[in-house]
């Protein structure tokens, strides 16, 4: 993987100007070699700074949220597995708030294409579905380009710490809904004498 990265570094610094078009690039072909979201961002983060590595990364990231609302309604393979993942991993009753799927996206082992049909899930169109990939976005990139070169030099605590704290902020950016079966709703109450 080492000898991969490297690679990546020299092709993408001696590209000159098409460096940032590849580096999107990098991004939407990022799935089908499995490379983590965090590893990217981090070249990016090492390669055009904070500023315009966060930008590329939001820009990347976000197109392939796009091409994936696209596959998703039209390969029909690919919709069933997804479903499958989410049933296997959410189940069927799990909505999550914008909030919580952003920082679900922080967490470098959750799948990317589960959140993105997560927000499928809570949006209604494709512009609400645009708008809030590019919102869940802009977190992941702007701490794993910023911060990412330096995660790897944390303490086991630092890291324990930085996981409790997106566990609470997820538990407290829930929807706060109480969804009541109609059977149970309305359940006869017994043990009633009428005299």
């Amino acid at each position: 993987m080492d000898e991969t990265m490297t690679l990546l570094f020299v092709f993408i610094e001696s590209t000159g100007l098409l460096a940032p078009i590849i580096f999107i690039g990098l991004h939407l072909i990022r799935p089908f070699f499995f490379i983590p979201v965090p590893v990217i961002c981090i070249i990016g983060g090492i390669l055009f700074g904070s500023v315009f590595g966060t930008i590329y990364s939001i820009l990347g990231l976000t197109m392939l949220s796009i091409i994936f609302y696209f596959l998703y309604r039209q390969v029909p393979r690919l919709s069933k597995k997804v479903n499958a993942l989410k049933q296997k991993w959410l189940g069927d009753k799990v909505n999550f708030t914008i909030g919580q799927i952003a920082i679900l996206r922080l967490i470098p082992f959750i799948n990317f294409h589960l959140l993105s049909l997560c927000i499928m899930d809570v949006t209604r169109n494709f512009r609400g579905y645009t708008k809030a990939s590019f919102l869940t976005n802009i977190p992941v990139a702007l701490l794993f380009t910023v911060f990412g070169q330096f995660i790897r030099e944390f303490s086991t605590t630092v890291i324990l710490a930085i996981l409790l704290a997106l566990t609470l902020l997820f538990y407290l950016l829930r929807e706060k809904q109480v969804i009541i079966k109609w059977h149970e709703f309305f359940k006869p109450k017994t043990n009633k004498s009428y005299q």
